[in-house]
């Protein structure tokens, strides 16, 4: 009679046994669950987040060619800062990407010129007529070595931009395309993340207009 008693209470703590460690399992598996959903939900709202901050706000950009030496080169990894136009206009001095005028391809070019001013080019000068400066005012560009080729005077409607690039003797800039109007710019270089050696945060040049 005892033996009997003592199965049964084997089989019975067996049973209990069986039931804690299936109760245990169960409770791993809910919290693993949760932590996994949690994760993905995180994951899918990093990217989405990404995603919005590179379509809207900021987006990668490589430099091609030769049109932006000394200051930009092949290959140059930047961030263009696709924001700040939203608010207010570009600023002369500053380096944009914009759509190129004849193709899917987008250019790297310096504003030079504002909307409404008068740009003169001639022996090898830029020559700026504004309100300020009725009778004319040369730029002088710090950030450049060499001459600005070329013989032309334009001016520029409400919302046209001059632009060129730095390496004056070898851009396809306003020079050959014209003006740019302001719906064709796609942003300002904001920040040069490679190569490593050479990360910039990138300034409005002072100039004396």
């Amino acid at each position: 009679m005892n033996q009997e008693e003592d199965k049964i209470e084997e089989s019975a703590e067996k049973l209990i046994n069986s039931a804690v460690v299936s109760h245990q399992e169960q409770t791993f598996l809910q919290k693993f669950s949760a932590i996994f959903f949690d994760f993905l939900k995180m994951a899918i709202l990093a990217v989405i987040t990404i995603g919005l901050v590179r379509y809207f706000l900021f987006k990668p950009f490589y430099v091609k060619g030769q049109s932006m030496e000394p200051n930009f080169h092949e290959n140059d990894y930047l961030i263009i800062d696709e924001l700040s136009y939203r608010f207010r206009p570009p600023e002369r001095g500053e380096v944009i990407v914009l759509h190129s005028p004849s193709n899917s391809d987008y250019y790297l070019k310096r504003v030079v010129g504002l909307p409404g001013e008068r740009v003169k080019i001639d022996n090898n000068k830029i020559i700026i007529y504004n309100e300020t400066h009725p009778e004319g005012v040369l730029v002088e560009e710090i950030y450049l070595d060499q001459k600005t080729t070329g013989s032309l005077v334009q001016t520029l409607g409400a919302d046209e931009y001059f632009v060129l690039g730095d390496n004056r003797g070898a851009s396809y800039d306003s020079r050959r395309f014209g003006p740019v109007k302001k719906e064709e710019i796609v942003g300002r270089a904001w920040l040069r993340g490679w190569p490593l050696n050479k990360i910039t945060k990138f300034s409005i040049p002072n100039y004396n207009l």
